[in-house]
C-alpha cells in the first residue's frame, strides 16, 4: 500500500532545499525549485510535530512526512513533493503541447463530452460539481457529505461500475488513494485538484488523466494563497493543467522518433 508514497518520495532529490513554506487557511505552499501546493486538511488527528524552521531544510527530508498518519504533517508532505515534481519545466516533459496553451479550465468542463449519459463518481465534493447531474448518472461520495452525497465507505459498492472516477489529489494525503485505485480499475480515472503530482509514475496506477495545477507566476500566486483566497490563483498566476496518459505516449513516440533520427 506504500508503494506510491515510496514512489514519490523516491523522486525527489537529495540536493535540493525549501526556499519558503506557508501553511495558509486553505492551502500548505512549499517553494523550491517550484511552488508545490497542497490543501489544508479539515481533520487532523494527534499531534502535529514538524520542525520549527522549514526554510533552508532539504525537501526530500520533509517529503517523507507525507506517510505520516497526521494529515498536516502528510499535507505538508505533499506539498514538498509537488514543489519539485509540478514546475513548469518538469510538467512540459510529460505533454506533448505548451502547457500555456491548455485553456486553463477544469477537468469537468474538459471532459464534459465524455461523460454525457455515462455513470461517473466524484470523490470530494467540488463547487458546482452537482451540475454534472443533468448530462450523467452522477454519485458523490464525501467524508462528511451533503444531502444527496453517499458517505466515503460506499466506494466500495459504488466504484466498481462506474464508466468515470473523479478523485480528488487530497486522497494522497489521507490515504484512502490506494485502495479507490483499486476499486476503480475498470473506469477512467481522473485525479483531480492542485494537490496532485503531476508525475507519469501515477499512470502505471490505474490513472488516466492527471488533473492538477502549475504554478507559473510565483509571486502573484503565493500573494494571492496566503490572502486566503480559496480559488483566486487560478486566474492569478496559476494553471489548471489536464495531463492524459495518451498525451504522456505521445511524448514517448515523439521522443523515441528524435533518438532515432540522431542514428541516422
Amino acid at each position: 500500500m506504500w508503494e506510491i508514497y515510496n514512489n514519490l518520495i523516491s523522486r525527489i532529490p537529495e540536493n535540493i532545499k525549501i526556499k519558503r513554506c506557508l501553511m495558509g487557511v486553505n492551502w500548505f505552499l512549499v517553494e523550491s525549485e517550484g511552488i508545490g501546493m497542497a490543501m489544508r486538511p479539515l481533520e487532523v488527528y494527534g499531534k502535529v510535530s514538524i520542525p520549527e524552521h522549514i526554510a533552508g531544510m532539504k525537501v526530500c527530508e520533509i517529503a517523507r512526512y507525507i506517510k505520516s498518519w497526521n494529515n498536516y504533517e502528510a499535507a505538508l508532505g505533499l506539498a514538498a513533493i509537488n514543489s519539485v515534481i509540478n514546475t513548469e519545466s518538469n510538467v512540459s516533459k510529460i505533454y506533448p503541447g505548451d502547457i500555456n496553451g491548455q485553456p486553463n479550465e477544469s477537468s469537468f468542463i474538459s471532459l464534459k463530452e465524455e461523460i454525457i449519459g455515462k455513470n461517473v463518481t466524484v470523490i470530494g465534493h467540488f463547487p458546482r460539481v452537482e451540475s454534472l447531474r443533468r448530462i450523467c448518472k452522477l454519485s458523490i461520495l464525501e467524508r462528511k457529505p451533503d444531502e444527496g452525497d453517499y458517505p466515503d465507505p460506499a466506494c466500495e459498492y459504488i466504484l466498481p461500475y462506474q464508466d468515470y472516477v473523479f478523485i480528488t489529489g487530497t486522497t494522497i494525503i489521507n490515504k484512502t488513494l490506494p485502495r479507490l485505485l483499486e476499486l476503480s480499475k475498470n473506469a477512467n480515472v481522473i485525479l483531480v485538484g492542485p494537490s496532485v503530482p503531476m508525475t507519469e509514475m501515477l499512470f502505471s496506477y490505474g490513472v488516466d488523466v492527471l488533473a492538477g495545477t502549475v504554478i507559473v507566476e510565483k509571486e502573484r500566486a503565493w500573494d494571492v494563497i496566503q490572502e486566503g483566497n480559496p480559488t483566486k490563483f487560478f486566474k492569478r498566476g496559476a494553471r489548471r493543467v489536464n495531463i492524459s496518459f495518451e498525451d504522456y505516449k505521445n511524448v514517448q513516440w515523439r521522443d523515441e522518433i528524435q533518438l532515432s533520427k540522431k542514428d541516422i
